[in-house]
């Protein structure tokens, strides 16, 4: 196998599929120290901390990751309810930092002496189409050429593996949201909760990477850059979105990184062409408001790895065949929920006031029907990942 892109999505699979005793090569863009730069999601579905433990990969997590039961909405600056995940799901999810993730795969690769090769450039796929796919590029200025049974695109969203498939394949739906999500990361104790605000001031959420360490966002034009957040005009619009109890208990203290990320929703279809396959960003982009970005790229990992073992395992085929259906269906109900989350928390240009009232009422109801609480919940914690037929 051959996996393109080094993140989460493809060295969970190559971690998965030597379990199994399948052999992959790893070729990574970008050098070692930069992808564990990157700053990216921390809340993991039940489904996402199952799939790693089951794999080895859970004591860190379990040791210093932080179980949460749901997540509480405020809203108009007074109101708030708790989805509570653990009494309708049953299950709860926890907060633990991609970049911890991406820590516990290179640890366990290196403990393998897998073959990830870092700064491989002008990566390209080719023939993958053809029962004989293989993969060029060039490492540390040889060109070099791996042959392969099987490609996999974990390259991203800017990534070379979903231009391979040709254009009167491939189908893609996006939408652009007209604001960004200003982050900032901090050394600091989190909320107890994560608590998601909307505000007439715009939206805001206080989440958390672990017991000392804060991830904060609140909503700005897409046009903004960090240089007009300083620190302290941060945490005071951030404490302006929530109530005076929760604003009072927010702990403020030096950002240690800051960010805009704009926002999108954007799939591909098919997410397989031939011999090649996309998991993870380079097939879907997500708005981080429902966190499902690297959940998504885990259950594509799972459904993927679980197809290739029964074709090494038994020859089987159909679950390499159905791969792409099966995986949209999970990816497409992510994007609805973060879709209408998104809708519903952020304060959108050019809202009438009608619009303002309508949206507050539908957060009313959602708080006050257990049915519409229950069914946040469950799609909040993802939906359970389909059993092979």
């Amino acid at each position: 196998m051959a996996i393109i892109g080094g993140g989460p999505a493809g060295m969970l699979l190559s971690e998965i599929l030597h379990r199994a005793g399948i052999e992959s090569v790893v070729l990574e863009q970008r050098s070692r120290a930069y992808v564990l730069s990157r700053i990216r999601a921390g809340v993991l579905e039940p489904g996402t901390v199952e799939v790693l433990r089951q794999n080895g990969l859970g004591e860190r997590m379990d040791r210093e990751g932080h179980a949460h039961d749901g997540m509480r909405i405020v809203w108009a600056g007074r109101a708030s309810f708790f989805i509570d995940v653990k009494k309708h799901v049953g299950k709860r999810f926890m907060a633990y930092g991609q970049t911890n993730i991406q820590e516990d795969l290179f640890a366990a690769a290196d403990r393998r002496k897998a073959v990830v090769l870092d700064e491989a450039e002008d990566v390209r796929p080719v023939d993958v189409a053809s029962d004989k796919p293989h993969v060029t590029f060039r490492h540390r200025g040889a060109s070099m050429r791996l042959d392969c049974d099987f490609i996999a695109g974990c390259d991203g969203f800017h990534g070379v593996s979903r231009r391979a498939i040709p254009p009167a394949v491939l189908r893609e739906y996006e939408k652009v949201y007209p604001f960004g999500w200003l982050g900032i990361l901090s050394e600091t104790p989190p909320l107890p909760e994560i608590v998601y605000a909307n505000h007439p001031r715009g939206f805001a959420l206080a989440s958390m990477r672990s017991p000392t360490l804060s991830r904060y966002y609140i909503q700005v034009p897409l046009e903004d850059n960090t240089g007009n957040w300083p620190d302290e005009r941060f945490w005071t619009e951030l404490k302006a979105r929530y109530p005076r109890e929760l604003a009072d208990a927010i702990v403020t203290g030096p950002s240690i990184e800051k960010s805009i990320a704009p926002l999108r929703s954007y799939v591909a279809e098919p997410m397989r062409h031939g011999r090649l396959f996309l998991a993870g960003d380079a097939a879907h982009i997500v708005p981080p408001t429902g966190a499902k970005g690297l959940n998504l790229a885990v259950s594509d990992v799972f459904y993927l790895s679980r197809a290739l073992e029964a074709f090494y395992g038994r020859g089987s085929s159909a679950l390499l065949d159905g791969y792409s259906d099966m995986a949209l269906r999970r990816v497409w109900n992510s994007v609805r929920i973060s879709w209408w989350l998104t809708n519903l928390l952020h304060r959108f240009p050019g809202m009438s006031e009608f619009d303002q009232r309508a949206q507050e009422f539908e957060l009313q109801y959602v708080s006050s029907s257990h049915h519409a609480e229950a069914a946040l919940a469950e799609q909040y914690a993802g939906m359970p990942f389909e059993e092979a037929a």
